[in-house]
């Protein structure tokens, strides 16, 4: 599981799966960033991992500020899925 900040909006939202650096990723949470002060382009705050770590997330059995974040661009992230099918 890690932090992935992206710069834009690809489009993906929660529930979404993505494809970032060569693999698959599930999109557990979103968080919009500067849509009213902020830069000019928005940043998604996104907490994404494998589907095994699906339960870890949902009960909250990790610590935030240790996962490992990494930025990129809109253009590095492909969106497989947008969002959870209802």
């Amino acid at each position: 599981m890690k932090k992935l900040i992206i710069h834009g909006n690809p489009g993906v939202r929660k529930g979404g799966v993505i494809e970032y650096d060569g693999e698959e990723w599930n999109v557990f949470a979103v968080n919009v960033q500067g849509e009213w002060h902020g830069p000019e382009e928005p940043q998604l705050w996104c907490t994404i991992g494998k589907d095994d770590e699906h339960e870890t997330f949902k009960y909250q059995d990790y610590i935030p500020m240790h996962l490992e974040t990494e930025n990129v661009d809109a253009e590095a992230v492909d969106v497989i899925r947008r969002k959870a099918e209802a």
